[in-house]
């Protein structure tokens, strides 16, 4: 396990995204603690420029954008991070079942995921965000992670039916192996790496996909989240007043985050992949 961290660090791409995500997280775990003010406190006039008290100024309610920044960012990871366990758990459960069964069950679960991916998860995403009365962090992260497994199941699924003619698993089906061990044990371990490709992925789309359902609206009651700052900025007319950093910076911060994780991914992906390394 040493080795692979030691391997991974020795990618520029990695380590760049590795740094970009760590200094994210310390300014969301940071800052809070240095002001621990309520974010949603009134304390200056309407959009008040940036100032040495108020180091990014005020939003259209007389907030302090650096706590609101910081409180966001912490509830569009979380909500990332749930989406993200969410998808990865459903999607490779199907693609793992789905990839080493073949047969009619295959052709089932494979026709089940090519319709939801033909459905545009916002599309789902937001009659079920409309519906429901209360929309909480985790009701978000939970109904997100549920409209975006598709891609994770069709991904474990071409993995899954690459490695079940192989003679480990032949030896396993000998002798005797449960379906759930032999997918436990036998081809779970060898495609780990990908999985964890596989959720870094849907962690990004996760945060993107809340800010998207924030930006109309939609987004998680009584909380602050990047889209709900943008969202905010949009309704108030933030650009028109002159006001950028009321939504530049919450527009970058999700920038970087989803750029990291990116980076993330294509690291291991050149890490683990042989003909990408080649």
């Amino acid at each position: 396990m040493s080795g692979v961290f030691k391997t991974l660090f020795r990618s520029p791409k990695f380590l760049i995204g590795a740094t970009i995500l760590f200094l994210i997280l310390a300014f969301t775990i940071i800052y809070p603690q240095i002001n621990p003010n309520d974010p949603s406190d009134m304390i200056a006039r309407p959009f008040e420029p940036p100032s040495s008290e108020l180091l990014l100024g005020s939003d259209n309610f007389g907030r302090d954008v650096l706590l609101q920044l910081a409180h966001g960012t912490r509830t569009s990871l979380t909500v990332g991070l749930i989406a993200g366990i969410m998808a990865t758990i459903i999607g490779l459960s199907i693609g793992l079942f789905s990839g080493y069964t073949g047969g009619l069950i295959d052709d089932l679960l494979t026709a089940i995921t090519n319709i939801f991916i033909v459905i545009p998860p916002i599309v789902i995403l937001i009659l079920v965000a409309v519906s429901i009365g209360t929309r909480s962090l985790f009701m978000m992260g939970g109904v997100i992670g549920i409209t975006s497994w598709p891609w994770a199941a069709r991904a474990v699924r071409a993995q899954a039916a690459s490695l079940k003619n192989r003679e480990h698993v032949h030896l396993a089906r000998i002798s005797g192996f449960s379906l759930t061990r032999i997918l436990a044990t036998e081809i779970l371990p060898y495609i780990a790496s990908y999985v964890v490709m596989v959720f870094i992925i849907q962690v990004a789309s996760g945060i993107l996909m809340e800010a998207l359902a924030s930006i109309l609206g939609l987004g998680p009651h009584g909380l602050t989240s990047l889209g709900i700052l943008l969202n905010w900025a949009l309704m108030f007319e933030a650009p028109r007043f002159g006001a950028w950093w009321a939504f530049l910076p919450a527009a970058a911060i999700m920038g970087m985050l989803v750029f990291s994780l990116y980076l993330l991914n294509l690291g291991m992906d050149e890490i683990f992949d042989p003909k990408i390394r080649s």
